[in-house]
């Protein structure tokens, strides 16, 4: 197995791992946005 081989095996796995990291950090942003929108709401009344 030469190197070139296993770095782009490396580089796949760590971009995904990327993307998972991205995306749940976006999740939890929109979470965060609607909890507070909620919260708003609630004080209003």
């Amino acid at each position: 197995m030469s190197k070139k081989e296993k770095n782009t095996k490396n580089k796949a796995k760590h971009s995904k791992l990327m993307e998972k990291k991205k995306n749940k950090k976006k999740v939890e942003k929109e979470t965060t946005k609607q909890r507070l929108k909620e919260i708003l709401e609630r004080s209003k009344k």
